[in-house]
């Protein structure tokens, strides 16, 4: 006898329908029904991984850099406001190269003076440190920490404490102000980051102010910006910023009317954003030795541009109190996110001063 064997489900279906074949028709019993899967066999196919996020685990709040490795009471501590001298009796300052902010102002007779912002380096020692004007709450009040400063008439002091801003002054005793030998005064007054922290009581870790893009190739001016590598400023005769692009290092480098302008140790300024501001100036009350000019940001708005990697756009900006931070978005009205790094801003008087002022980018 001949068997012819068949494989898996088909022999068992053939098997089947033999077995139905020779039974009598009258016996009945239990029937099955056999199904083919036709379908071809799929095989598993290694899926490329995710592309590594580029955000940092945690970051610095002022400039979006990574600090994961920053402990816990260094992210925790205070963002230090500190007005810096930038005259030519000034220059070169100490450690400014070390701020995660800076904003520049146009004060009296067109000179300019600096806010540095400290928070995620306390450097030794800087300066030359000089004296507050009634607008510097304003600027600086989102960063929630100390405005240090060496002095100011006595009603810019008192509008300043009545409005919550913690203060560290050299005119009320406050320590870790000390005069260096390099500069004659009033312009070699100098200071340490941690003595200031130090007396800042209620001053806590800011927040994040403004949008950040990671990666930094799509940071708004980036990804839809014009291609500029020069950034020419005339707040005065005075004030005559300038910046220019380095590919090299991927950095907008400062000059002042045409020279490098550099730090005590010859670091050359730099900064991975300059943010341009229009805003509005007015004299404040008093005699004519004691009326300033008073940049107006708190509850006002305007227009301006950014500039990131070696691209710039125009934008629109606000800032709605005090302690709210600036608002930057594009003419579209979307906000705008700014690369990680450090950031400069350059607020530039468009009306309320006696000379023209401008803005040339090519």
């Amino acid at each position: 006898m001949m068997t012819t064997r068949l494989a898996g489900a088909l022999a068992a279906a053939a098997a089947m329908v033999t077995l139905a074949a020779c039974s009598p028709s009258s016996q009945s019993g239990p029937t099955s029904t056999v199904s083919i899967d036709s379908s071809p066999a799929v095989s598993a196919v290694a899926l490329p991984p995710a592309p590594e996020d580029p955000r940092p685990e945690v970051a610095w709040p002022l400039t979006g850099l990574d600090a994961s490795k920053a402990s816990k009471a260094a992210l925790s501590r205070p963002a230090l406001s500190i007005k810096i001298e930038n005259t030519v009796e000034a220059r070169p300052q100490e450690n400014l190269d070390k701020a995660d902010v800076v904003f520049e102002e146009y004060v009296e007779y067109g000179i300019s003076r600096l806010i540095a912002v400290y928070q995620s380096e306390y450097p030794e020692s800087v300066g030359p440190i000089r004296s507050m004007r009634p607008m510097d709450r304003n600027i600086m009040g989102s960063f929630a920490g100390p405005l240090v400063f060496s002095g100011a008439q006595p009603r810019f002091i008192a509008d300043t404490a009545n409005s919550g801003q913690v203060m560290v002054t050299e005119d009320l005793g406050d320590y870790g102000f000390y005069r260096s030998s390099d500069k004659a005064a009033p312009h070699n007054l100098h200071g340490y980051p941690t003595d200031f922290a130090a007396q800042s009581e209620g001053a806590k870790a800011p927040d994040q102010q403004w949008d950040i893009a990671y990666p930094a190739s799509e940071a708004t001016a980036r990804e839809s910006g014009k291609k500029a590598s020069t950034i020419d400023i005339t707040m005065s005769s005075m004030a005559h910023p300038q910046w220019r692009w380095h590919a090299a290092s991927k950095t907008w480098k400062r000059y002042e009317a045409g020279t490098p302008h550099v730090t005590t140790d010859g670091t050359q300024l730099s900064a991975t954003n300059v943010v341009m501001l229009w805003v509005t100036v007015q004299y404040t009350s008093g005699s004519s030795t004691s009326s300033v000019p008073e940049t107006l940001v708190a509850g006002r708005s305007g227009e301006g541009y950014v500039a990131t990697g070696n691209s710039y756009i125009p934008i629109t900006w606000s800032k709605k109190g005090q302690y709210d931070p600036f608002v930057l978005t594009t003419t579209k009205g979307d906000p705008v996110e700014l690369a990680a790094g450090q950031t400069w801003f350059e607020l530039i008087p468009n009306e309320g001063i006696y000379n023209a002022t401008s803005i040339n980018i090519s």
